[in-house]
C-alpha cells in the first residue's frame, strides 16, 4: 500500500487507515484479529483508536493482538483523549486529564508509546495553551511520537497550529486533524481544509463512506444486518438517508458502473485523493468489508468522474467563505 507523509512531518502512514470504533463492542476478538492481520499483510500501517472506544476495550483488544499478529514496529498506532462520559462536560482538555488518559491508554495498549496522540475535541472550558502543553509534554517525555487534533473547527485548528509553530523546537507542531469527510459531508472544505493545507496539517477523514451510505447498501431498503438497522447506530446513519444524499449515492453508483468498480471503491478513491487528505479511516466490521475497502488501492478516478462527483455533491459556499469576493 502506498505511504504518505502525515502533514508536514517525517512520519509516513498507509494511505488507508483502519478504524476501531466498534472494537470490543460490535467487533469481537476473532474479527478484530482477522482485520488486523489482513490490514498488515496488505501493507497497512495506520490504526486509529481512542480511549473511549468500547469504554477502553478497543485499545485493550488492539494491545492484546499487537505483536501476536503484527510487529509493533510495523504499525502506526494513533489514539485520542479528551472525550469524557459526563453529561455536563463532554470534553476535558485539561492537562491533568489528558496526561492521565494517555497513561491509561498506554497501559491498555501494552506499549511504551503511541505514534500519534490526538486531542479528541476542542474544550472551550480549558485554555487552549494548557491543552496543547499536554501534547508537548507527551512528546518530550517519549510517550507520544507525534501529536494531532480531532473535531476542531477552522478557527480552532488555525489557532492551535499557529500557537505550536510560534516556538519551533519547543512546542510540538500538529501533524494531523481528524474530521468527518466524504461526498456526503464536505463541510471541512469551508475553513478546516484550507487552514490545514496552509499550516501543513494532514487530514485524516473519518466516515469516508458517509457512515456506510455511499456503499449503496441502503438504496433499496434497510439491510437487517446494517448499522442503520442497529439500535446503537441507527441515529448515526439516519441523517444521510435523505433525498439529497440519495442523489449523490445514485451518481456514485452510475460512476461505478461506468468504471466496472463498486460504489465503495469510487467513494473511497474520491476522498482519498482530495487535496490535503493523508489517509481515510475505514471502520470495517469484518475481513470481507476490509478487503472491499483495500481493493481501492488500484483505482484512480478519471478527472471527468471526479468533476461530476464534485458537481453533484458540491456544498454551498457563501460569504464570508473563500472566493466570496465574486458575489
Amino acid at each position: 500500500m502506498e505511504q504518505r507523509h502525515l502533514g508536514r512531518t517525517g512520519l509516513r502512514v498507509s494511505r488507508i487507515g483502519l478504524g476501531t470504533l466498534t472494537w470490543g463492542r460490535d467487533v469481537g476478538e476473532q474479527d478484530a484479529a482477522e482485520l488486523l492481520k489482513a490490514f498488515w499483510e496488505a501493507g497497512g500501517t495506520l490504526i486509529d483508536t481512542a480511549d473511549v472506544y468500547g469504554g477502553g476495550d478497543a485499545e485493550y483488544l488492539l494491545g492484546q493482538l499487537t505483536e501476536r499478529l503484527a510487529p509493533r514496529r510495523d504499525l502506526v498506532i494513533a489514539t485520542k483523549a479528551g472525550s469524557v462520559p459526563d453529561p455536563y462536560r463532554r470534553f476535558d482538555g485539561s492537562r491533568g486529564h489528558l496526561l492521565g488518559a494517555l497513561d491509561a491508554s498506554l497501559e491498555r495498549l501494552g506499549t511504551d508509546y503511541v505514534d500519534l496522540w490526538q486531542v479528541h475535541a476542542f474544550d472551550c472550558g480549558t485554555p487552549l495553551e494548557e491543552t496543547l502543553q499536554a501534547l508537548d509534554i507527551a512528546v518530550s517525555s517519549g510517550r507520544a511520537r507525534y501529536a494531532g487534533i480531532s473535531n476542531f473547527s477552522g478557527w480552532q485548528l488555525a489557532k492551535a497550529a499557529t500557537w505550536q509553530l510560534a516556538a519551533p523546537g519547543v512546542r510540538t507542531r500538529l501533524a494531523s486533524t481528524q474530521m468527518e469527510y466524504s461526498l456526503l459531508q464536505r463541510g471541512v472544505e469551508r475553513e478546516v481544509l484550507p487552514a490545514a493545507l496552509d499550516l501543513g496539517v494532514g487530514l485524516l477523514p473519518s466516515s469516508p463512506l458517509g457512515r456506510g451510505v455511499l456503499t449503496g447498501k441502503y438504496r433499496h431498503g434497510m439491510p437487517a444486518d446494517s448499522r442503520g438497522a442497529s439500535e446503537g447506530l441507527s441515529a448515526f446513519v439516519a441523517p444521510y438517508l435523505d433525498e439529497a444524499a440519495s442523489r449523490i449515492v445514485d451518481a456514485v453508483s452510475i460512476a461505478a458502473d461506468g468504471l466496472a468498480a463498486t460504489p465503495l471503491q469510487v467513494a473511497l478513491a474520491w476522498v482519498r485523493d482530495r487535496p490535503g487528505v493523508v489517509a481515510p479511516i475505514v471502520g470495517a466490521r469484518n475481513a470481507q468489508q476490509l478487503a472491499a475497502a483495500l481493493s481501492v488501492e488500484a483505482l484512480s478516478l478519471p478527472d471527468e468522474i471526479c468533476q461530476a462527483l464534485d458537481d453533484v455533491s458540491a456544498p454551498v459556499h457563501r460569504y464570508p467563505d473563500q472566493d466570496w469576493s465574486t458575489l
